[in-house]
Order: structure tokens, then C-alpha cells, then sequence
């Protein structure tokens, strides 16, 4: 064995961070604990028997096609019906613009991989999505973090961030933000502040990235354009997924963007896994085609709706004053904030002892912050166990105050 692998690893190996939310679900897996950590979709949200069949099929009709090796950008037929359901939406893109990402993390990482240097500056939400900064750490990224609102990252500090960067003869390489019902906050962005925000981008000449996996799982309100649709100009990135939507097990996602920037990633995937599954993307390609894919997000948004309605239920019931929720329009997270002098890691295994699991707050806070706070998932587990997960979490936070 080598003397000290340390010296071997490279900077960016250095720089990577276990996954707090993977090790949280080690502790989680005593089938007693109630656990609200993973940001996990329902189980019986999966159409099985209707993949059976449609496997069967691909296998029939396009078996050795379906095996194959596929282009880097992607299985065409799918790139197609992608192109053509954002062009409904009202983007403004070709073929040329979209290619496949196994998952959207890769996509996070691809992104992160062609425009970070160690030391970069980029923007982010206080909170933000933990793969994203974590995917943005391994590169050596100086993230700078900004605050939320109840309309999510505040444009006013937004511009103080951008003016004091370019104060210092510097910029952001990307502002990134997840816009509709954002991990772990639960917030959707209005449409004026996403407005506000891509002028800042567009005065101090900073790309955004979009990050949106949740979009179509809205139970109320009204659905807001995309960053990229309201500004069609090339300055923003949009990374979609069908893991939240359709089935996680596939490592589906895709990016959106300027031509110069799609052949850049396609550059760096080819370094990485050379493409994504062909099999998993013919098969979405016809479950899309034969209406499966949009018959059961259907479903998996009023079981969602329906689970988070219970779970605002049983807070209201059993949460102390002094504890604050947000009541997201969609999605699968809400996020609670305990009274600022109550520490969510200390509570952690003060949970745990009671058979409940969350995540701790601080680690969507590219700062640190954010102590006082945990993310709450309500998709996955069964309803009558979330009432009886949030009883327990209730008592932990009582006997804590």
C-alpha cells in the first residue's frame, strides 16, 4: 500500500464532500424510523405493469437499436419530443440546444466541470439544493450565498452581491437557482422576481443556471414561465430530470442551452460515460409518445397534493409555537425553521432516539447557516406515517425547547 494516498489524490478529490443526505439514510434504515430525509418520489407512484409492456415492446420492435451504444447528445427521437414540448411552452430552441444528461447531478457537474476553476465565484440561495453545491465545491468554487424571501432569492441582495464583486474587478461565472418549488425552501419564484433577476445577469453579465426538477408537479397557483423562456436570449441554462417526475431509476435528465454551450458539455460527458443508457431513453421516448409519461404525472401530483395536505395537517396539530413551516404549491419538500436559538444537528439524534429522520438545514447553506432549520420530504412516506413522524418530531422539538 501506497505511504499516503493523500498526496495522490488530486484537488478535486480533496475537495469532495460525502453526501449528507446519504449518510443521513444510514441511519435511517431501521424500519421503526419514520424518515423524512430523502428527497424521495412515492414507490406507488411508478407505473409498473404499463413499463412492463412497453419494454417488452421496445425489445420486440428495437431490440438490438435499444442495446446499442447511442450519440452523446443523445437518442434523437427523444431529444425530438423534448425540443418539441419546451417549444410549446414557449422556448425558443432547435435540436441543437437540448442534450441528455444521465440525471441532472451529472448535468450539475458537467456544468461545473467547463465553466469552474478553483477559486471561481458563483451565486447561489441561502439555502440551496445540496447536489449542487456540492457538485460546485469539487471544482473549487468560492460560492457566495444569498438570502430568501418568501418569493425566494432576493433580487435587492442579488444586485448588492453583483455590485460589490464588480467593485472588486470580479464576477460570477453563474448565478444558480431553482425557481419552482425550490430544495429545500418549497418556494416558487414569481414571475417579476425571475424578471429582476435575469436583468441583474443580463447588466453584470453573468450566465444563470436554472435547475428544474420539480416544475410539473404543481398541485395550486399558477404555473410561472421559465427563467429561459422569459429570457430567450441565451444568458440562462435549464436542467430538466424525469427522476422526480417519472421513475429516478432511469438517470434521465437533460440541459438546455446556447449551442456553444450544449457542444462544451457534450465535450465533458464524452470524458465521463461516453452516453446515457440508450435503453432507458427509447423507453421514455415511447412512454412519452404512447401518453403514459403525462397520464402519470396526473396521478403523482394528486398523491403528492394529497400527502402534502396532510402533512400541513398534522403541523398544524402538533407543532409548538415558535416552530415556522413553508407551504409550498408543489414539489416534495417544505422547510421547517425552529425558534433561532435551537440548534436542527443537536435535535438530529434527540429525533432519532424517537424514530424520526429529517435533514439538517445548515447543509443547504453554502455558509453554514441556517441552524435553526431542517427539510422536511412529504412524498414518500405513506400518510398515516407521516402524522405519526411529525407526533414524534413534535415531541423531540417540545422536550428541546
Amino acid at each position: 500500500m501506497i505511504s499516503d494516498l493523500q498526496q495522490v489524490f488530486s484537488e478535486s478529490a480533496q475537495n469532495m464532500k460525502r453526501s449528507a443526505i446519504r449518510e443521513i439514510l444510514k441511519l435511517t434504515q431501521k424500519p421503526e424510523v419514520i424518515s423524512f430525509g430523502g428527497g424521495l418520489p412515492a414507490p406507488e407512484s411508478f407505473p409498473i405493469s404499463e413499463m412492463k409492456e412497453i419494454i417488452n415492446e421496445l425489445l420486440d420492435e428495437d431490440g438490438p437499436g435499444a442495446l446499442q451504444y447511442g450519440a452523446t447528445e443523445g437518442v434523437p427521437e427523444l431529444r425530438k419530443i423534448l425540443v418539441k414540448r419546451y417549444q410549446e411552452e414557449g422556448l425558443n430552441i432547435e435540436l441543437d440546444n437540448l442534450s441528455i444528461t444521465t440525471s441532472s447531478q451529472q448535468g450539475l457537474y458537467i456544468l461545473g466541470k467547463i465553466f469552474l476553476d478553483k477559486g471561481d465565484k458563483i451565486i447561489c440561495g441561502l439555502p440551496s439544493y445540496l447536489g449542487g453545491i456540492s457538485a460546485f465545491s469539487t471544482f473549487g468554487a468560492d460560492m457566495h450565498g444569498i438570502p430568501f424571501d418568501q418569493q425566494g432569492m432576493r433580487s435587492d441582495k442579488l444586485e448588492e452581491k453583483l455590485q460589490e464583486l464588480q467593485d472588486q474587478g470580479t464576477k460570477p461565472k453563474f448565478i444558480y437557482i431553482i425557481p419552482d418549488f425550490q430544495n429545500p425552501a418549497g418556494i416558487t419564484m414569481p414571475e417579476a422576481r425571475r424578471k429582476e433577476i435575469i436583468e441583474l445577469a443580463r447588466k453584470h453579465d453573468v450566465l444563470i443556471i436554472e435547475d428544474s426538477p420539480y416544475r410539473e408537479i404543481r398541485f395550486e397557483g399558477e404555473s410561472q414561465k421559465t427563467l429561459f423562456q422569459l429570457d430567450n436570449q441565451g444568458q440562462v441554462i435549464t436542467l430538466g430530470t424525469f427522476s422526480k417526475t417519472f421513475a429516478p431509476g432511469f438517470r434521465l435528465g437533460w440541459a438546455i442551452a446556447h449551442q456553444e454551450i450544449i457542444d462544451k458539455m457534450v465535450i465533458a460527458k464524452q470524458s465521463m460515460d461516453l452516453c446515457t443508457p440508450t435503453f432507458n431513453q427509447k423507453i421514455a421516448a415511447r412512454a412519452i409518445k404512447k401518453g403514459l409519461f403525462d397520464e402519470n404525472l396526473k396521478k403523482t401530483v394528486a398523491q403528492y397534493h394529497s400527502k402534502r395536505d396532510n402533512m400541513l395537517r398534522a403541523f398544524r396539530e402538533y407543532m409548538p409555537e415558535g416552530v415556522t413551516w413553508t407551504e409550498p404549491e408543489g414539489g416534495l419538500f417544505l422547510f421547517l425553521s425552529l425558534p433561532e436559538h435551537m440548534d436542527a444537528e443537536k435535535l438530529f439524534h434527540k429525533a432519532i432516539e424517537k424514530n424520526v429522520a429529517y435533514v439538517m438545514g445548515s447543509v443547504f447553506h453554502c455558509d453554514g447557516s441556517g441552524k435553526n432549520t431542517m427539510r422536511i420530504n412529504f412524498s414518500y412516506v405513506p400518510e398515516d406515517k407521516a402524522r405519526e413522524g411529525v407526533q414524534r418530531l413534535a415531541e423531540a422539538i417540545k422536550e428541546n425547547m
